[in-house]
C-alpha cells in the first residue's frame, strides 16, 4: 500500500497534537521524547502501516499519508524566507505529524554541516538558491538518494505540505530500485553490483572548499543482489571508467523509466526509503508573495542498514563522515 488516507484519523491526531510541547525547537529532546511516548497511540490502522513500511519497504519506495490534519492557509505564518526557523515559533499541525509518524519509525537526526545543525527544516523557494539546493523553484532539483555519500544518511527522508505552490504543478519525483532492477541488463547490474565510484558532496558538506573534488566512494548497489539498496546522485556521482560510466548511464535510465510523480498538497506527509530510492522535484514559479509553496523535513535514522550503534536520541546532530 502506498496511500494511506488519513482523513477518519483527524481528531485522534489533533489530540495526540495537543499533547506535544508546543514551542518544539526549545528543547527539541524533549519535544521528540514525547513524540515518541504519544506515537504508541498512533490510530491502530496508520500504526501498522508505518510498521509495515519500517520493516519491509514496498515496491514504490514511498508511503503517503494523506489527508492529515492541518491548518487552514490564513491561520498560517506566511511562508519562511529565511533559515533556521525562530527557536520560538509555535508547533505547526504538519510539524507535529513528522514528530509523531518519525518517532513511530525511527530516530529524528539532525547534520551538524547542513541548516545551522538543526532537525526541522523550512523548505521554501529562495531567490539565487544554488542549483543543488532543496530552495530551487524554477529548475529541476535533479534525482538523488539523500546523503549518499554520507557514512551516516538517513534511512528515511520524509516531507510533510503545509502550503502548496499556487499553480499545483511542483512534483516530488520518486524511482525504486526494485522497480527499476528488472529493467537493467544483467552485465550492467553485475558492474554496479557493491563496486565503489567516486561521489562528490553537496555544498554544505565541503568545509568551505569551493570544490573538494569526489572525496567519497559509494556504491551504487550494494547488499543483496536480488534487491540491492541504491546509492544514486544524478548530479553528484562522479565515475571514471568508461565501463562505470556506461552502468550509471543503464542505472540512470531504469531510473526515469520507472519514475513516479506525487503532488503534494497541505495535509500530505510523504515517506520517502532513503535507501531504495532516489527523488527529485520538478520546477515550479513562485509569487513571493508570502503564500508560496512550504514545506517541513526531517530526516530519520533507524537500527537498519547501521544508521545506529546503540545510545543515540531522538534529536542528536551528527558531524559528517564521507563514505569509503
Amino acid at each position: 500500500m502506498t496511500v494511506v488516507d488519513c482523513t477518519a484519523f483527524a481528531g485522534e491526531l489533533r489530540a495526540l497534537t495537543a499533547q506535544l510541547p508546543q514551542v518544539p525547537r526549545a528543547d527539541i529532546h524533549a519535544f521528540l521524547n514525547s513524540a515518541g511516548s504519544a506515537a504508541a497511540d498512533l490510530p491502530a490502522a496508520l500504526a501498522a502501516a508505518l510498521d509495515s513500511f519500517n520493516a519491509e519497504g514496498n515496491h514504490d519506495g514511498y508511503l503517503l499519508l494523506r489527508g492529515l490534519p492541518v491548518e487552514d492557509d490564513e491561520a498560517l505564518p506566511p511562508t519562511p524566507t529565511s533559515t533556521p526557523a525562530p527557536e520560538d515559533r509555535k508547533l505547526l499541525t504538519m510539524e507535529a505529524m513528522l514528530g509523531l509518524v518519525g518517532r513511530r519509525l525511527g530516530l529524528h537526526t539532525g547534520y551538524k554541516e547542513l541548516r545551522s545543525a538543526t532537525v526541522y527544516h523550512d523548505v521554501y523557494p529562495s531567490p539565487n538558491a544554488h542549483h543543488l539546493s532543496s530552495e530551487t523553484s524554477e529548475t529541476l532539483l535533479e534525482f538523488h538518494t539523500e546523503m549518499a555519500y554520507h557514512h551516516l544518511q538517513p534511512n528515511y527522508v520524509m516531507l510533510a505540505c503545509s502550503r502548496a505552490d499556487h499553480e499545483r504543478k511542483a512534483a516530488t519525483q520518486v524511482a525504486s530500485v526494485r522497480k527499476a532492477l528488472p529493467l537493467i541488463d544483467a552485465e550492467a547490474r553485475k558492474r554496479l553490483q557493491d563496486r565503489k565510484m567516486p561521489c562528490c558532496v553537496d555544498v554544505a558538506f565541503r568545509g568551505g572548499v569551493p570544490d573538494p573534488g569526489a572525496i567519497a566512494q559509494v556504491k551504487p548497489l550494494y547488499g543483496n543482489p536480488d534487491d540491492p539498496f541504491l546509492g544514486y546522485d544524478r548530479e553528484l556521482l562522479a565515475p571514471t571508467d568508461p565501463d562505470d560510466v556506461a552502468a550509471v548511464a543503464a542505472l540512470s535510465k531504469a531510473l526515469d523509466e520507472v519514475t513516479e510523480s506525487v503532488y503534494l498538497t497541505p495535509g500530505d506527509l510523504l515517506i520517502v526509503d532513503n535507501f531504495r530510492t532516489t527523488h527529485a522535484r520538478t520546477p515550479f514559479t513562485p509569487r513571493w508573495d508570502g503564500r508560496d509553496r512550504w514545506l517541513h523535513r526531517v530526516y530519520i535514522r533507524t537500527e537498519r542498514n547501521g544508521q545506529l550503534s546503540g545510545g543515540e536520541r531522538a534529536g542528536d546532530v551528527v558531524a559528517f563522515s564521507p563514505r569509503r
